[in-house]
């Protein structure tokens, strides 16, 4: 059995007796580090997940689409100083018919080498085996696909390969490192049950498109240290004669990019909150640290009677504030674990990897644990310092008596509006300022992580209405697979159920201005626009002018132009043409960037008469069906998107990430506001116990004693919530600035709701405190309380 020495045997009892106080204490601990572990081990998971399978499975560097090419251009391809290896596959977008699902269902279908896995982008079979070249009706598929349709091999599906149905057996499911995040071209959230990646043998499929000896499609895998823009220079050189669309890295390939937006978002996360809980830890620990020092005056001065050193008794309050922060970093730990975990679980819904496995690194326990232990010893250093110097002879004297004086609202003169109790409540609260700001300051940090955890849903419902109700009020989009004459619209007009038909002309480039460049596409939009609307940056609902671009103005600070500026527009489409265009006004786009003219102009600059190849539909819903056949029939349709899809998918996947992160911020935001709340009350029945119990044996009730002590939490509650609303905003625009990238926006956008339910949990938090201090206010012993010396 360990002996314990005396000062180890006190450290225990104090632990004790204070045990309210420092678990209130490591609550607050066991958020910051939790949220910090759960950030940093969700994204040290998925990084690693990532980064090896894009290792092991050959994931490319460079990507580019073109017409078409015939394959011995492949040769001076692989000639490319830096190409490591260079491969091209048969690429087309199709329509899908799948059993028992009647909405509209689009595919990407890509070839594999007619005998074993490619060299780049190899696939993870998870079901099945891989398509036999020697027929020309089995295909693998993706299996985010599988799983929301149910599909399994052996099934059958109907695909529109060319024009022509054609019935494909499934004979696998199957994982690529380019749809890590599947997604269809152009949406915003992935959408597995109508949208659906396949894979079938590279002779069949080539036969089928009149590729036989030629590509559309090049994936690159460079040398280890070559820097892909001179690449990437060379090859659009090569294959621009041959319809290419401008190659690209691994930075803007879709599904990467939304895996790099996603672990930027997790940094941010774990760096901000936890900073703001171990300041409220920090802060919680000082006060109760120099409360315990100062009601111990007497036994210091006792311990360095009997030879106690400086460092001994310095290093036993220190012990303490170890103590209670490393069983708040314990508990820290586990609940990271806990919410990394769940994390990782949601992100598998969305990104699909052979394994996630969720990964504990002990670089960052050891990382957590040492800054919360640094910042702890840091707070309390004073307090500490304080203890160690103080000099006997002074330690056994007790502290001179408080001093008051009149508050504020006394001086203004409105004592006969204040009755005594609460004129006892001001001065007592203005006595200590300092220890007053940082009460509220605490509180106040509690209703602005509140906020952040909602302003998020507000945010996302924002940009819901300004991109589905303000900007596209359409049904069906359909987006063909060349450009057509716009009198394709009288036909589509006469299919029973359309109410409305809008005909757009969408084209691929490079925007450039000075030495920055940007691919993106310009969409040309009627003059006469219904269904299609475009915002000015005050959300306004304009014409386009006549001439000119109109260009998101996230996409404008990008590149460093303005309005009126000329910049050069390089056409990736068609004639190739490379013009300067002037900028003409600036567009507000929350959901990816782009460019817009009229479509008149824009076919004008294209040398083409009026093109369209995207198809806007208002159609009558209980006709939707009849609709949709008409559209498959279609061989110039490459596939139909069906507005209400897009959003019950974008409901849909905002719903669960954000419900879990709201639930965590909840949590967090009552901890600390407990924390703060239960300990500034707790400290001032400490520091006031004498003066209460002196006021009962006076003849107050415990009510009345109770609302001094109360009333003083009451204040504090009441002055931090507007100053957490002030914290709160900066917070969310902090947020919001961090989260600008080219895919989406988030607007700073705060509902009253936001406000409400923050100020709410804010003061439960607090009346549960209350309640605690009630309690002990009624079993205040009196008799022992009044003993106390002075």
């Amino acid at each position: 059995m360990v002996k314990l020495s005396s000062l180890q045997r006190k450290l225990w009892r104090e632990l004790w007796h204070m045990r309210g106080q420092a678990l209130a204490i490591m609550l607050v601990i066991v958020g910051g580090v939790g949220v910090c572990v759960m950030s940093l081990s969700t994204y040290d998971s998925l990084r690693q997940t990532r980064d090896n399978y894009y290792r092991d499975y050959g994931f490319a560097d460079i990507f580019t689409s073109l017409k078409r090419a015939p394959q011995a251009i492949m040769a001076r391809v692989r000639e490319i100083p830096g190409v490591r290896a260079a491969e091209s596959r048969v690429v087309a977008q199709i329509n899908l018919e799948v059993p028992n699902f009647a909405d509209p269902v689009t595919g990407l279908l890509s070839s594999l080498p007619d005998h074993g896995q490619p060299g780049i982008n190899r696939l993870h079979i998870l079901r099945g085996r891989l398509p036999d070249s020697l027929h020309d009706n089995e295909a693998l598929i993706s299996d985010a696909f599988a799983d929301a349709q149910k599909l399994n091999t052996g099934d059958h599906i109907i695909a529109i390969i060319n024009g022509k149905r054609r019935e494909l057996t499934i004979v696998g499911i199957a994982l690529s490192p380019e749809y890590i995040y599947q997604i269809a071209p152009g949406a915003v959230f992935p959408d597995y049950q109508r949208f659906g990646v396949l894979w079938m043998a590279r002779t069949p499929l080539a036969t089928a498109y009149g590729m036989q000896g030629a590509f559309n499609d090049v994936v690159i895998r460079l040398q280890p240290g070559v820097a892909e823009d001179g690449v990437i220079e060379q090859l659009d050189n090569l294959l621009n004669r041959y319809g290419s669309q401008g190659a690209y890295g691994r930075d803007e390939q879709f599904s990467n990019l939304f895996l790099k937006e996603e672990f930027a978002q997790l940094e941010t996360m774990a760096y901000l909150f936890p900073a703001i809980f171990l300041g409220v830890a920090v802060f919680l620990l000082n006060v109760v640290v120099t409360r315990l020092i100062q009601t111990q005056r007497e036994i210091i001065a006792i311990l360095k009677a009997f030879g106690y050193s400086n460092r001994q008794i310095g290093s036993h309050y220190a012990e303490l504030v170890l103590l209670i922060t490393g069983l708040g970093i314990a508990g820290g730990f586990v609940l990271g674990i806990y919410l990394g975990q769940l994390m990782t679980s949601t992100y598998t819904d969305y990104y699909r990897f052979p394994s996630l496995l969720y990964r504990l690194s002990p670089l960052i326990f050891f990382a957590v644990g040492s800054a919360t232990v640094l910042a702890a010893l840091l707070g309390t250093w004073r307090a500490v310092h304080k203890a160690t110097i103080l000099p006997p002879a002074e330690a056994m004297r007790p502290e001179p008596p408080q001093h008051y004086s009149q508050s504020i609202l006394e001086r203004m003169g409105m004592q006969r509006l204040l009755s005594q109790p609460s004129r006892m409540i001001l001065r007592h609260l203005q006595r200590k300022p300092v220890k007053t700001l940082l009460s509220v300051v605490g509180l106040a940090m509690a209703t602005a992580i509140m906020m952040v955890g909602n302003f998020q849903q507000d945010a996302v419902h924002f940009i819901m209405h300004v991109q589905f109700q303000l900007t596209q009020k359409q049904d069906i989009e359909v987006t063909l697979y060349e450009p057509v004459a716009s009198n394709v619209l009288d036909s589509l007009r006469g299919i029973h159920g359309v109410y409305y038909v809008e005909g757009l002309r969408s084209v691929p480039v490079s925007l450039e201005y000075q030495q920055r460049e940007y691919r993106t596409s310009i969409q040309g939009i009627p003059a006469d626009a219904v269904l299609q609307s475009v915002l000015n940056t005050e959300l306004e609902n304009i014409r386009l002018p006549e001439e000119g671009l109109m260009v998101t103005e996230h996409l404008a600070h990008k590149l460093g132009f303005k309005t009126g500026d000329r910049i050069w527009v390089k056409f990736l489409d068609g004639k190739r043409q490379h013009l300067q265009i002037t900028v003409a006004m600036l567009s507000q786009q929350y959901l990816g960037v782009g460019a817009y003219m009229r479509r008149d102009a824009l076919n004008r600059l294209l040398g083409e008469g009026p093109a369209i190849n995207t198809l806007l539909l208002k159609i009558d819903n209980s006709k939707a069906q009849q609709v949709y056949k008409a559209l498959k029939e279609m061989p110039a349709v490459a596939s139909i998107n069906l507005r209400q899809s897009v959003i019950d998918s974008f409901r849909k996947t905002m719903k669960q990430i954000l419900l879990v992160f709201t639930f965590i911020n909840a949590l967090l935001g009552a901890v600390i506001a407990f924390g703060v709340v239960y300990n500034t009350v707790r400290i001032a029945l400490a520091e006031r116990g004498r003066e209460l119990a002196s006021m009962r044996v006076l003849g107050y009730t415990h009510g009345e004693v109770a609302y001094i002590l109360l009333g003083e939490m009451a204040v504090l509650t009441l002055l931090s919530i507007p100053i957490g609303f002030v914290i709160g905003v900066a917070l969310c625009q902090f947020l919001t600035d961090q989260m600008q990238s080219d895919l989406y926006r988030v607007p700073l956008i705060l509902s009253p709701f936001t406000y409400s339910f923050s100020a709410l949990v804010v003061m439960l938090s607090a009346l549960t405190s209350a309640g605690l201090v009630w309690y002990r206010l009624k079993r205040l012993n009196l008799v022992e309380v009044l003993k106390t010396r002075e």
